[in-house]
């Protein structure tokens, strides 16, 4: 059974690290004592760590860093983990690393196998078959923008609705989304700040409290509400 989070953001205005989904946590987590922690998205990993290691501990796990581990001994790491959380930051940075320790499959295999995956931002991104609608820099260039693919469909984190008052001319995210489906036809999700997606076996039930937009080659974009499954939405 999948079991999959998907956060947009680990932060909302004026509550704490992950606060919004706390609760979220405890349902995917379950049994699970101890999680594998991924910091390869920011550059001072030991801080990164360190922060999600309290806010962990204060829900009830014992959190540890992959980055901790020689190199030569995180394919095993991955092997004996309970469950996954791949935090945010910049995704081709956290991309190249996977690529870089032969992490890819070794992550496929446990959660098609029922390790729990929660991923925030850049964690999102490499959960869906490419990272090609981050909005990240290309500050790393990984093997290919080829990522996990354990989520069917393309995940857009921190969307940002146009500005009609903006005097900003430059090109809108949902632009740039349109821009991806004239080269490919997988849908996207754009996920506003504060939702977030948990996939249960084949249903991916959108939550949180806004609505996402939803966009698919030769469609107009459209708006879908919480309890939005979809998968069976966007199915072929």
């Amino acid at each position: 059974m999948t079991d999959i989070l998907l956060i947009s953001n680990s932060t909302i205005y004026s509550r704490g690290y992950l606060d919004h989904v706390a609760e979220e946590i405890h349902g995917i987590l379950g049994k699970a004592r101890e999680v594998l922690f991924f910091p390869f998205a920011l550059h001072d990993m030991d801080s990164y760590a360190a922060k999600a290691g309290e806010r962990f501990q204060s829900l009830g796990y014992k959190l540890t860093s992959i980055h901790q581990f020689p190199p030569a001994e995180r394919h095993s790491a991955v092997e004996r983990a309970e469950a996954f959380f791949v935090g945010g930051g910049n995704t081709f940075r956290l991309l190249y690393a996977l690529y870089r320790d032969e992490l890819l499959d070794p992550i496929r295999n446990k959660v098609a196998n029922g390790a729990p995956y929660i991923g925030s931002s850049a964690g999102s991104n490499v959960a869906g078959p490419t990272i090609k609608t981050t909005k990240d820099m290309p500050i790393l260039q990984p093997p290919s923008f080829d990522a996990l693919g354990i989520f069917p469909l393309q995940i857009s984190p921190h969307f940002q609705d146009p500005d009609p008052t903006s005097r900003h001319m430059g090109e809108t995210q949902e632009e740039r989304i349109l821009q991806f489906l004239e080269e490919n036809a997988t849908p996207v999700v754009g996920l506003r700040e504060g939702s977030f997606i948990r996939q249960m076996g084949s249903i991916a039930e959108l939550k949180g409290p806004h609505m996402a937009r939803v966009f698919r080659r030769d469609f107009p974009p459209v708006e879908v509400g919480p309890g939005t499954d979809l998968i069976k939405l966007l199915a072929p």
